[in-house]
Order: structure tokens, then C-alpha cells, then sequence
């Protein structure tokens, strides 16, 4: 008898001392420890439990009912100290993470376009305000267009200062400039005036250097109409580079060589 009364004392002494350890517990790996130590195979509780057919016959059910209030007390304290240790860390996660409203956003990169894109689009906007169209014409071109019809024919020496990408298919090329689009152009409204501008992507096979490159960007103008002069042209030019640099820009016309216009200028600005 006297040995069943001193388990009761032993299994109140464990609820106590297990419960205000488990207060003490900080962290998951403490819990799982203490969960070993306490509520394992080998903790106090389960060994009365094996233990239970050694004790007198009559204290028998009252050790096994006390045992099972003391473990069910022990998993409780578990589950709630668990719960406890998880929302703290979320709360302390939260606090680690929180976002300040109040700080200026974050300006995001954004592209734009290319430099080249950018004065091209600003070239043919002068234009356009000048009364001229845009047309837009195919970079891949005939020989035709590209050569022949602006007076250049197969044997003609001028060809040799277009260094040519020719296709699988004869008489097929990568446009060595945007002048077929003013063929194309000519061809499609004649005989009506033309001012036009012929921007595009323009190909030759030399070698890239400083200011060489094997495929660049054209702007060309066109203008035909009755009483139309070199002066006309001499003006639409130094208007455009007014307009594109400030109006104190200064420019120079002189005398160059183009095989397919006659007279033929170059302006330094």
C-alpha cells in the first residue's frame, strides 16, 4: 500500500517539475528534447507505466488512472508550448520582414530606344513637319532597283564603292541603300510631285571600324515638282539640321561625287 501512495507523490513531483521546465523551454529543439526526457520510451511516466503489474492489486487502477491524467497533462502542456514557440517565431519573421510604407519606392529601370532610333524617328518627325512623306521600303532588293535604275549598270566602275551581299537567288540583294525606295516611290504615284524621305536599314560588307560598319541606318530625301532647283535642296537641308541642332548651327555646301545625281553636293556642319 505504502509503495502505491509514494507513486502518486512521484507522479504529481513529475506534472510539477515537467511543466515548469516546459515553461522554460525557448526553442523547438528544447521541446523536442524535453518531449524525449519526459513523454519517451524511457521517460518516468512510461516506465511506471511498465511498472504497473508490480504494484498492489487494490492502488493498481488509481496509479494507472493517475499516470494517464499526469501524461495527458504532460502532451497538452507539449502541444500548447509548441503552438506558442511557432507563433512567436512567426510574429518575430513578421517583425524581421515588415515593410516600411512610409520609404519612397523603388524607381524601376525602364528601357528606351536606341540612340540611332531615337535621332532617326526625330529626322523623319522634321521632315513630316517640311511636307514630307515616309516611305518605307524592303531591305532585301533587286539588282534593278538598287543599281540599274539609278544609273549604275552591271559594268559600271561606281559599283565597286558598294561592297554588295548578294543572295542564293541572281539578281536578288541586300540594299546596299535606301535609294530603291525612291524608285519604288516614283513608280507608284507618278506623275503626281513627290517629297518624300526613304529611312531604312542599309547593308555593305566592309570591315567594322570606328566608323565603318557592315549594316547602318539612311535617311534619304526626294523632291519633284516643277521650279525645283539646287536652292531648294540647299535650303530644305540647312532647315533640317536647324531644326535637329539649334538654329545656330552653321553648315557648308560643297562639290561631291555621285554617280546617279548631277550636280552633287556634300554639306559639312
Amino acid at each position: 500500500m505504502t509503495e502505491g501512495v509514494d507513486q502518486l507523490k512521484v507522479l504529481e513531483n513529475i506534472q510539477s517539475s515537467a511543466l515548469t521546465e516546459l515553461a522554460e523551454v525557448s526553442d523547438e529543439a528544447r521541446l523536442d528534447a524535453w518531449r524525449i526526457t519526459h513523454l519517451g520510451r524511457s521517460s518516468e511516466v512510461m516506465q511506471i507505466f511498465s511498472r504497473l503489474p508490480q504494484f498492489p492489486k487494490e492502488m493498481r487502477p488509481q496509479i494507472g488512472q493517475t499516470a494517464n491524467r499526469v501524461k495527458q497533462a504532460l502532451e497538452a502542456g507539449l502541444a500548447e508550448r509548441s503552438q506558442a514557440l511557432k507563433a512567436a517565431a512567426l510574429k518575430h519573421s513578421l517583425e524581421a520582414e515588415r515593410l516600411d510604407v512610409t520609404l519612397p519606392g523603388r524607381q524601376p529601370n525602364f528601357g528606351r530606344p536606341h540612340i540611332v532610333s531615337q535621332t532617326l524617328r526625330e529626322l523623319i518627325r522634321i521632315m513630316g513637319d517640311m511636307g514630307f512623306q515616309v516611305y518605307q521600303s524592303p531591305e532585301v532588293e533587286t539588282d534593278i532597283n538598287n543599281f540599274e535604275l539609278l544609273n549604275i549598270p552591271a559594268h559600271h566602275p561606281a559599283r565597286d564603292m558598294w561592297d554588295t551581299f548578294h543572295t542564293t537567288q541572281p539578281g536578288i540583294i541586300l540594299r546596299t541603300h535606301t535609294s530603291p525606295g525612291q524608285i519604288r516611290f516614283m513608280q507608284e504615284v507618278a506623275p503626281e510631285p513627290v517629297r518624300v524621305v526613304v529611312p531604312g536599314i542599309v547593308y555593305r560588307y566592309e570591315q567594322t571600324n570606328a566608323s565603318h560598319e557592315s549594316m547602318f541606318n539612311q535617311l534619304e530625301g526626294l523632291a519633284i515638282d516643277k521650279n525645283i532647283s539646287l536652292s531648294d535642296l540647299k535650303g530644305t537641308v540647312t532647315d533640317l539640321y536647324r531644326r535637329l541642332f539649334g538654329s545656330s548651327v552653321r553648315t557648308r555646301f560643297r562639290p561631291y561625287y555621285f554617280p546617279f545625281t548631277e550636280p552633287s553636293a556634300e554639306t559639312d556642319v
